[in-house]
Formats: structure tokens, sequence, C-alpha cells
């Protein structure tokens, strides 16, 4: 129960004024500001197991830059040469082979001229330099495969090895223009439904660690023998179909759960969900559906067979998504959930699967503002870390911002944050945290005025331990499961005698 506190007249209301006191809801993370003066971020990530450096792509200038102890490095770590530069063309997909630390390798997608009426885009590997991890070895290159592109948008570009069977996962549009009906899509169908030698609109699955071409220099990967298509002349390397723009995929690093954002013709953006028992080969409908519903044919659009979405938001909200990721780094509230957002309105949001079904779909957008003069626009990727710590690429500003803890709800990431909040058995922990004093309700090293102030709102108004407030939860002194009378007494043992040493439940 709300215990009314009958408090001292020190504690009246006029010393409650502006006391800012974290309540049910409070939000959970900010963003902090990592890296600026980029030129259009469009991803952020890292090798296996290195926590120092985030690697993010600058998609016009074909640059990869090296964020290394929260310092963005003046020399680039590779710069290709020839990237096309239209709005949805560059350097757009990095990926680090999971023994990067003992084989150097690394895998990048970028659109070039050549091939097709609007070029075409390259998969290719390099190698880090064995003098200078911070450099990567520009003459290590060669083609692992490509294709052309009929026009110059939907070019997808994300690039991930699947964390449970190790092989290559690379996203195309379905070839650009609208309607996937244009000038070099398939008459009837669409590139995105057409699995007759046709890479558009899909997501692909390569071994980059064998050869089955060893004759076509620009063909160096094995077809994995469980892809759903192997066998098939032109389609072996297709996994799933049916796309039209999948602007940034994520695998679940803790389960190998699939996640796959599709860029909406002019009404409906979607996210796609597969499972990591999937054995491939799903339609997720692009052109016959956008999202749930019948875009071509405009009714009767499904002949069965067709994998719906598991969400779906319409343009009234925004007008292009960009994908993120489910998050599995340090911060527990968030654990398992899965970020998004959209570039046009800036909009970020996060839910979790649960059983296959969309469940705590969740508006994020103010909690992840990052304060004062900051902003996050034109969201272009989500990332993360050796860590499993989550990033934010903003493209027209060039800046990086990296998702923290706001556990304590006070609206600024710090180390209170990441201290403990509970009273019994605290210890010093990995995180440079002080042992926890019982009194010290505002988490400053000791015992004073502002905790009093504290503990009044907790006592008398909404911040009683059982709703959810870290704050109100110090402020429960006994611990009993309320904040009343018999905890103000010992607040006030250390108020009037904080040096005790006889007194272990004050601080010093």
């Amino acid at each position: 129960m709300r215990y009314q506190l009958n408090t001292p007249t020190c504690l009246g209301a006029s010393m409650l004024i502006g006391l800012a006191l974290p309540q049910t809801g409070a939000a959970a993370v900010r963003t902090i500001r990592i890296a600026s003066g980029l030129s259009r971020p469009v991803f952020v990530t890292s090798p296996p197991g290195d926590a120092q450096r985030q690697f993010v792509l600058e998609q016009h200038v074909g640059r990869i830059r090296i964020i290394k102890d929260g310092t963005l490095l003046p020399t680039a770590f590779l710069t290709v040469a020839g990237v096309t530069m239209g709005n949805e063309q560059g350097l757009l997909g990095l990926a680090f082979h999971p023994q990067y630390a003992s084989n150097r390798r690394f895998y990048i997608y970028y659109t070039t001229t050549g091939g097709g009426p609007a070029g075409q885009s390259i998969v290719a590997e390099y190698q880090a330099s064995a003098a200078d991890p911070d450099l990567a070895d520009a003459g290590s290159a060669r083609v692992i495969l490509h294709f052309d592109q009929p026009q110059s948008n939907h070019n997808a570009g994300w690039i991930g090895f699947g964390p449970n069977d190790g092989y290559l996962y690379i996203a195309s549009g379905d070839g650009g223009g609208t309607g996937d009906d244009d000038a070099g899509h398939t008459v009837g169908t669409g590139n995105g439904q057409d699995t007759t030698d046709n890479w558009l609109g899909k997501i692909l699955r390569i071994d980059v660690n064998g050869d089955d071409f060893p004759a076509d220099s620009l063909r160096n990967y094995a077809i994995p023998a469980a892809n759903p298509f192997a066998g098939v002349p032109g389609d072996d390397e297709i996994w799933a179909y049916g796309l039209r723009n999948p602007w940034r995929c994520a695998f679940d690093r803790a389960n190998g759960d699939f996640y796959i954002a599709d860029v909406g013709q002019g009404a409906w953006e979607e996210v796609n969900y597969q499972p990591a028992a999937s054995t491939g080969g799903q339609n997720y409908g692009w052109r016959l559906k956008e999202g749930f519903h019948c875009f071509n044919p405009s009714t009767n659009c499904d002949p069965g067979g067709l994998t719906d979405p598991v969400h779906e938001y319409s343009h009234t909200q925004g007008c292009s998504i960009t994908g993120g990721i489910v998050y599995r780094g340090s911060i527990p509230e968030i654990q398992g959930v899965y970020f998004f957002a959209d570039h046009c309105s800036d909009q970020i949001w996060s839910f979790r699967i649960v059983g296959g079904a969309v469940t705590e779909l969740t508006e994020r957008t103010a909690e992840m503002v990052p304060g004062g003069s900051l902003s996050i626009l034109s969201i272009s990727s989500f990332g993360e870390d050796a860590d499993s710590e989550m990033y934010i690429c903003d493209l027209d500003g060039g800046e990086v911002f990296k998702v923290v803890s706001d556990a304590d709800g006070d609206g600024v990431p710090d180390l209170s944050d990441l201290c403990p909040n509970t009273i019994e058995g605290v210890t010093v922990d990995a995180n440079g945290c002080p042992p926890l004093v019982p009194g010290d309700i505002d988490r400053d090293g000791d015992v004073d005025a502002d905790d009093l102030d504290l503990f009044a709102l907790c006592a008398s108004g909404p911040g009683v331990p059982d709703n959810g407030s870290p704050t109100c939860q110090l402020a429960d002194l006994d611990p009993d499961g309320d904040v009343d009378q018999s905890d103000f007494s010992v607040l006030q043992r250390c108020l009037t005698a904080p040096n005790d040493p006889g007194d272990p439940n004050c601080a010093n």
C-alpha cells in the first residue's frame, strides 16, 4: 500500500518543486553521440571479439571508417574506388568473417558501373593488413559474386553471416523503378516473384569458404547443399524471395532468428520474420502483396504459399522502413527486443517476438532522443558491436549514436544506470560501481538533504517500490516492500550521524 508520511517541517511542499523522480514506464534507454563529421553513414558493425572498434560505412565516398576507443580515426580503413553515387547506390554492406581474428577476411557490398543499364552490385572479399589492423589491404580484393541492376534504386545491400550456419546472406532489391514493373523487370510477375535465373528481390545464401566455380574468376563461393533451390540452374543461391527492397536485415545473435525489413511501394512498410529452424524458400509476397494487402493484382492476389509479414505500418506513420537489430547487449530491460525505424518520419519502434507473433510493440522515439541540441534524423541503419551493443546512423547529419542505459529514468545516461538497485549483498561490480549504501537514494555517494527530498516523494507520491521505480526501491530501507515511517527512521539516523563507523547502514 501507499503510506502518507507525516514528514517534518523541512519536508514541506516548497522543497519538492522541480524534483525529477522516475515513474512507471520511465525510459530504460537513451542515446549518446559517439561520432560526427561522417559522410552519409549507412551501417556500423564490429569484427567478432573486437570490443574496441566500430566500423562505419560512408555511402557515396566508398569509405570504411573506424571509431576506436571512442575516437573517429582520421585515416580510412578502406576506400573503394568506382562506387556509384545515386541516392540508393554506393557502399552499402559490410560483414566480417566469423574467423576474422585469424584470417582477417571481410566482405563488402557496393554498386559500381558496368554490367546492366544502372551498373552492377558486387560482393567482394578483402583482408585487413597483417601489419596494421586499422588498415585494409586494398590489394587483397577479389570479387565473390556480382549481378546487374536495371535501375539505380532498390539496391538493398545488407550482408551478414548466419550465426548458426556460418554462411553469407545477401539482400538484393527488385531492380528499382516502381511496382516491380519497369524495364529490366520480368513481364507478368516482376523480379521479386521470378525464380528462374533471377537474383533480384531475393535473399541469397552462399558459402565463402568454398568454390564451386573454379573456372569463373568472378564467382568465388560454394552453394550450400541445403539451399532450397540448390540444383536449379541460376537459382542455387536463392534462400528466400518476394522482396521489394529489404533495407537492413538482422540475425538474432542469441538464437539465429532472422528479421527482414522490406520497404513498401506507396502505402505499407513491413517486417518479415524467419525462425532459426527455417529451411528457406519463403515467398514474402512482393509484388503480389504490399504488407498484408493486395498490390498486383489488386484483388485475389494470393495463390497460396505466401509468407506474410509479422508487422506492418502505414504511410500515415512514415514512408521508408529502416530495419534494425535484436538487442543482446548489457541492458536487461531490452534483451531480445527488435528495434527498427522509419527513415522519413524519424520514428523508432520496438517489439518482441513470442511464439512467432509480435508482442510489446512500443513507440520509442522520445525515449531515444539524445537530448540537448542533438537529434537523430534520417535514420539509415542500426548496427551492433562485438558486445552486441546497439548503434544508430544519422544519414544526413553524419553522426553515429550509441544506445545506452538510462535505468534510473533521469534522462541522463551515467554511472548510476549501470549500478545495482538492490541493498543486500552489493559489491563493486565489473562496471566499477561502488557499494550501494542505504539512505543514498540519489546514488551520489553520501546521505544528505537531496536523499531526504526524494524519500518524501517516494513515501507520499506514486513512487512506491512495487511500481518499478529504481529510485523508490532504494528508498525502501527496511526493506519491507513499502516506503514508510520505518524507512524514515533509518534515513534520519544516517543524516544525523553519517560518519558513525558503528552504523553500516550509513554512507561514510
